[in-house]
C-alpha cells in the first residue's frame, strides 16, 4: 500500500495538533504540541471477529466538524459552567472483506482523544484485541501504577529503561522533556465496554518501550456503534494537565433532569471508621462526630460498616437538625439485582443522602453493567454515590453528577490494614499529577493518628487541598483535629468545593503546590517528599496582588530531622511576589489567600434547628389498613417503597403501609421541613402492623431502639464484635440455642407490644464465649418485671412473664461488677404470646 494521508493536521484552539495517516504499516495517529511531536505514529485499530481492523485498511471518507457544548460541573476541580470547543474528525475505513469501521478523533486545547466504531455492524461481534500502542522514547520518565483492577498499588516514578514488561494502570504520565508531558487515560465508559490498561513490552532497539492498550476482559462483545471508550492523551505542561477538564468534556452529557441536580452537595465529611474501627455500630459515637462536624461547619457524616437500620433514622434526624447529611456504607454484592436494589429506595426514605459502595474490584464489562444500574438508580432516587474498591474516574461526574468520589488510590486506609506498608510522601506527591487529574479521589486525607506514618503533620494537612474529591472524607478522629487548633481552624475554613484549580509549582518527584479557589479566597496545599527545605510559592497566576493576606499553617519544626515532624505552626503575611515556606522532611503546609480588604476567616458553626413535630412516635395500623399521624402544617413525608399517604386536614396524615408489611413489623415514616439549604430538618415515626394471635419469636421482630456495648444486638447468634452478623451460635453452659438475641452489657433492646401480647417467655445466660457475671432485667413500659444475675458456666435462667397491656418491652443487661468486663449475655428462646381476644 502506498503512503496515504487520511487527513491533514487538525488543530483546536491552542497548541495541540493531530492527524491520522494510512500507510503500509497501517492506520496511525500523530500528535504535536507547539509544533513538536509528542506522539508519533501511534498504531490505531482493533481485532474483532478474527479481523484485524487497521492493519490493511482502505480510506473511504473523512468528515470534519466542530463540537461546541457546555456543561455544569457539580463537583470536581472547577465547579460551575464550562464551555468547550473540539475539532472532531471521523475517518471511515474499509477492510478487504468489506467491513467498515471508523476512527473518531477529537482535538482539544489540551489534548487528543480517539475511539473506534462499527457503524454498520449487523448483530454483535467479539473484540479480542487493540492495536492502539504508545512508544515511550528512550530517556523519557514516567509515573506509573502496577495494574490492579481497583488501583490501590503505590504509584512511582521510573525511567523508560527501568520499567518492566508488565501491566500498568491509568492514568499514566510521561515526561518527554522539561515542558512536554503526555498523560494517558480513558473517558466515556459504560456497560457496553470493559476497562483498559496499558501493557508494556520489552525495550526496542532504540531503548524505547511500547505500551499497548489491553482490555480487562479477554473478549468484549459489542454491538453497532462505538467499540471502545475514548482513549485520551493530554499533552502540554504540568499546570495545563492539572487544570484540564478534557475527561469530563468527552463524557456524555447529563440527562435534562440531572443537569441541575441541586441535591448534589459537595463538601467535607466526618468519618469514624479509620480512627475507631467498629464505631459504625455505635449511635452515640456517631452523634459525637456529628456534633464536631457541625461545629466545624462541615456538610456530611459517613457511617461505615456496622450501622444498623434500627437507629439510622435517629442519626439522620440528629444530623439533619445540624445541617449535616448522612451517607451509608454498603458492599456492592448487597446491591446486586432488582430485589437488592430496593434497599436504596428504603434508605433514601429515611432521609439518607448518599452511599459509599465498596469492593467492586473489577473492570469487566459485566461489572460496568452493574455500575450502569447503580448510577441510574441513585440518580432516580437523589442519592449521592462514592465508589470504593473501584475503577478510576472516566467522566461520570459530568454524565452522573451524583458521583462525588472514587477511591482507586492507595489512601489512608492502608495505615489500618497494612502496618508495614505505610503510605510514602513520594506516593502522595505523584497523585496530583496523575490520578487526581482524571477526577475525584477519595484518599481520606489528614491522618494525624497514623502511628507508622513518615509524613509530617504539615504534609497531612496539605493533603486536604492538594487532593480533590467531591466530598472529602477526613481520616482522623474529629477530636484529633480539635486537639490541634490551627488544623481545626483551617479545616473549618476549608471550602466545600472548588471553582478553579491552579498548579502553582511542583514536580511528581519532589513536591506539589496546588491552589484552589472558592469565591474571592484561594486555598493552597503544599506536599513535599525528601529532605527539609524551603518551598517557594508564587502567586502571580492567582492575580491576587501583593497586598493580599496570606495565612499559613505548616510544620512547627521544619529544620529538624524528626520523621515525622509533629506539631503545626501558623503565621500571617502578605502575598508580595510569593512566599517562602519552610517544610520538614516529607513535609507540607496549607495557606489561605484573601484580598487585603476582606475577612480572612469566615467559618461558623452550624446552628441546631428545631425538629418538625410528629405524633405519635409509634402509630399502629388500624383495621382499615391505615395509621394516623399528626405533623406540622408545613411538613412533608418520605415513605418506604410501596407505601402511600394522604392529607387528613391541615396537619393530619393517613398512612397506608405496603401490603407486604408483616404483623409485628414496622416501617419508618420520615417527616421533613425545610432547613439548612438542601438539608431538611427531619423527624421520624414508626408505623407498626399489630401483632396477631399466636407465638412470635422476639428475634424475628424489629427493635424500636437498642444500646449495646460492642456492635449491634445480634439476632439468633451471640454478640460477636463490631459488625452485624459476626457472632457465633448461641451457647450457654454447653447447651446450644437456635433463636435469641446476643448482647454485650451495657445493653438495652426495646420492642413495641402495643398492648397485644399476654405473656413473654424465654431464658437468659452468659454465652460460653465469655466469662464473668451480668445483672439482667426485663422491663414492661419501663417497669421491671424480672431481674436476675447470670454467670458464665451456669445454665440459663428461665422466665415466664405477664405482659398484658404493656406497650413496650425492654431487655436490659449490665456488668454485675466493674471487674465483669467483656461479658456476652444471650437472651434465648424469647417468645411473645398473643391470645385471641375473648368475644
Amino acid at each position: 500500500m502506498t503512503d496515504e494521508a487520511a487527513s491533514g493536521p487538525v488543530t483546536a484552539e491552542g497548541a495541540v495538533s493531530a492527524w491520522i495517516r494510512n500507510a503500509d504499516n497501517g492506520v496511525s495517529l500523530t500528535v504535536t504540541w507547539n509544533g513538536t511531536r509528542v506522539l508519533d505514529e501511534v498504531p490505531l485499530g482493533f481485532v474483532a471477529g478474527g479481523t484485524e481492523f487497521g492493519a490493511d485498511s482502505e480510506l473511504v471518507r473523512v468528515a470534519e466538524h466542530t463540537v461546541r457544548d457546555r456543561f455544569r460541573a457539580h463537583s470536581g476541580k472547577a465547579v460551575g459552567e464550562h464551555g468547550y470547543e473540539h475539532r472532531e474528525v471521523v475517518h471511515a475505513f474499509r477492510e478487504a472483506g468489506g467491513a467498515e469501521w471508523q476512527v473518531i478523533m477529537r482535538v482539544a486545547r489540551d489534548g487528543v482523544a480517539i475511539r473506534y466504531a462499527l457503524p454498520a455492524l449487523d448483530g454483535t461481534v467479539r473484540v479480542t484485541g487493540d492495536r492502539t500502542a504508545v512508544t515511550l522514547p528512550a530517556g523519557s520518565r514516567s509515573w506509573v501504577l502496577d495494574y490492579q483492577t481497583w488501583y490501590e498499588t503505590p504509584r512511582y516514578g521510573a525511567g523508560t529503561a527501568e520499567l518492566s514488561a508488565g501491566a500498568y494502570g491509568l492514568p499514566l504520565l510521561t515526561r518527554l522533556d522539561a515542558e512536554r508531558h503526555v498523560l494517558i487515560t480513558e473517558s466515556a465508559i459504560d456497560g457496553r465496554f470493559a476497562g483498559a490498561h496499558l501493557r508494556a513490552g520489552e525495550p526496542d532497539a532504540d531503548g524505547g518501550r511500547t505500551l499497548r492498550f489491553t482490555f480487562a476482559d479477554d473478549a468484549v462483545e459489542v454491538a453497532r456503534g462505538p467499540v471502545t471508550p475514548w482513549r485520551v492523551f493530554l499533552v502540554g505542561t504540568l499546570p495545563r494537565l492539572v487544570s484540564s477538564l478534557l475527561v469530563e468534556e468527552l463524557a456524555p452529557p447529563a440527562s435534562p433532569e440531572l443537569e441541575e441536580a441541586a441535591w448534589v452537595r459537595p463538601g467535607r465529611a466526618a468519618w469514624s471508621w479509620w480512627s475507631d474501627f467498629y464505631s459504625g455500630a455505635q449511635l452515640e459515637k456517631q452523634k459525637h462526630f456529628v456534633d464536631v462536624a457541625a461545629g466545624l461547619g462541615w456538610e456530611h457524616l459517613l457511617i461505615d460498616c456496622g450501622w444498623d437500620e434500627t437507629w439510622v433514622p435517629e442519626i439522620v434526624a440528629y444530623a439533619g437538625r445540624r445541617g449535616v447529611q448522612v451517607h451509608l456504607w454498603a458492599v456492592w454484592r448487597d446491591l446486586n439485582g432488582p430485589e437488592a436494589l430496593r434497599k436504596l429506595a428504603l434508605w433514601r426514605s429515611w432521609g439518607v443522602a448518599g452511599i459509599k459502595v465498596d469492593f467492586m474490584e473489577s473492570e469487566s464489562k459485566d461489572r460496568y453493567r452493574w455500575y450502569d444500574t447503580i448510577l441510574t438508580e441513585t440518580a432516580r432516587l437523589g442519592l449521592m454515590v462514592n465508589f470504593h474498591g473501584s475503577v478510576i474516574p472516566r467522566g461520570w461526574a459530568r454524565t452522573w453528577p451524583q458521583v462525588i468520589g472514587y477511591e482507586a488510590i492507595r489512601g489512608a486506609e492502608y495505615y489500618v490494614f497494612f502496618e508495614n506498608q505505610a503510605l510514602t510522601a513520594a506516593h502522595n506527591v505523584i497523585q496530583p499529577f496523575t490520578r487526581n487529574i482524571a477526577g475525584a479521589m477519595d484518599a481520606t486525607p489528614v491522618a494525624f493518628g497514623a502511628g507508622n506514618r513518615t509524613t509530617s503533620d504539615g504534609h497531612e494537612l496539605g493533603l486536604s487541598v492538594a487532593f480533590e474529591c467531591g466530598i472529602t472524607h477526613f481520616a482522623g478522629h474529629v477530636d484529633a483535629y480539635t486537639a490541634r487548633p490551627p488544623a481545626a481552624r483551617f479545616l473549618a475554613e476549608l471550602a466545600p468545593y472548588w471553582e478553579e484549580t491552579v498548579l502553582l509549582s511542583g514536580d511528581p518527584d519532589s513536591h506539589a503546590v496546588v491552589a484552589r479557589r472558592y469565591g474571592d479566597r484561594w486555598f493552597v496545599g503544599g506536599i513535599a517528599t525528601g529532605p527539609a527545605r524551603t518551598v517557594h510559592v508564587p502567586f502571580a497566576e492567582l492575580g491576587v496582588g501583593p497586598a493580599a493576606q496570606v495565612w499559613i499553617v505548616g510544620d512547627a519544626s521544619p529544620a529538624g530531622d524528626e520523621v515525622p515532624a509533629t506539631g503545626l505552626a501558623e503565621t500571617t503575611t502578605t502575598a508580595g511576589h510569593g512566599v517562602d515556606v519552610e517544610v520538614a522532611r516529607d513535609g507540607g503546609f496549607v495557606a489561605i489567600v484573601a484580598p487585603a480588604d476582606a475577612d480572612l476567616f469566615r467559618s461558623a458553626a452550624r446552628p441546631v434547628r428545631p425538629a418538625p413535630a410528629v405524633r405519635p412516635a409509634v402509630a399502629e395500623v388500624g383495621p382499615d389498613g391505615v395509621a394516623s399521624l399528626t405533623t406540622d402544617a408545613d411538613a412533608r413525608l418520605r415513605l418506604p417503597p410501596g407505601w402511600t399517604a394522604r392529607r387528613a386536614g391541615d396537619t393530619g396524615w393517613a398512612v397506608r403501609p405496603a401490603p407486604s408489611l408483616p404483623p409485628g413489623h414496622l416501617g419508618v415514616v420520615t417527616v421533613e421541613r425545610d432547613g439548612d439549604g438542601v438539608v431538611p430538618v427531619i423527624a421520624h415515626a414508626r408505623v407498626v402492623r399489630p401483632l396477631e394471635p399466636g407465638s412470635h419469636a422476639l428475634s424475628g421482630l424489629p427493635m424500636l431502639a437498642f444500646v449495646n456495648d460492642d456492635g449491634p444486638v445480634e439476632r439468633d447468634q451471640s454478640n460477636g464484635g463490631g459488625n452485624p452478623g459476626d457472632g457465633r451460635p448461641l451457647r450457654v453452659a454447653g447447651q446450644g440455642f437456635d433463636r435469641g438475641l446476643g448482647t454485650a452489657p451495657y445493653s438495652e433492646a426495646r420492642f413495641h407490644l402495643g398492648g397485644h401480647a399476654t405473656t413473654f417467655t424465654g431464658a437468659v445466660g452468659v454465652d460460653d464465649e465469655s466469662a464473668g457475671r451480668a445483672a439482667v432485667a426485663v422491663l414492661a413500659d419501663d417497669r421491671e418485671i424480672f431481674t436476675a444475675v447470670v454467670e458464665a458456666g451456669k445454665p440459663v435462667t428461665v422466665f415466664h412473664l405477664d405482659v398484658r397491656g404493656a406497650q413496650t418491652l425492654c431487655l436490659r443487661s449490665e456488668s454485675a461488677t466493674p471487674a465483669d468486663t467483656g461479658v456476652h449475655v444471650d437472651w434465648v428462646d424469647t417468645t411473645l404470646h398473643v391470645t385471641p381476644p375473648i368475644r
